[in-house]
């Protein structure tokens, strides 16, 4: 089994206009700089509607928060959009306790999501 403390494997399709990445790992100090570089990458192609799918992130730290709130920013200068989904109940809870559920916008699926832009 390979080792896959510190990485975040991120994949990357297509739902029409809106670019879905899905997040794999935990979204730490060491894996969020990567996570974000490759969300910046897909936003800096033109890409400003992002759907990140977070059904197999089981981490979250303030490092990650701050990815997430930074790409939030870059999207509203450019008119675009970020949602989250199908986060799980532990990642949810630090979004929660840290206000960002009043800041994201986050729904339970993908397709809850799609509906969204």
């Amino acid at each position: 089994m390979p080792n896959t403390e510190g990485a975040v494997d991120l994949k990357e399709e297509k739902q029409g206009n809106v670019t879905v990445l899905k997040l794999k790992g935990r979204l730490d100090a060491i894996t969020s700089p990567l996570a974000e570089k490759k969300v910046f990458d897909c936003i800096n192609n033109g890409q400003h509607l992002l759907l990140l799918d977070f059904s197999e992130v089981d981490y979250l730290s303030s490092a990650g928060m701050r990815m997430l709130l930074s790409t939030t920013k870059k999207l509203k200068t450019l008119s675009g959009k970020l949602v989250l989904c199908s986060v799980s109940v532990n990642v949810m809870d630090v979004l929660k306790m840290s206000g960002f559920d009043h800041v994201l916008e986050i729904t339970a699926n993908q397709q809850e999501a799609l509906k969204k832009y």
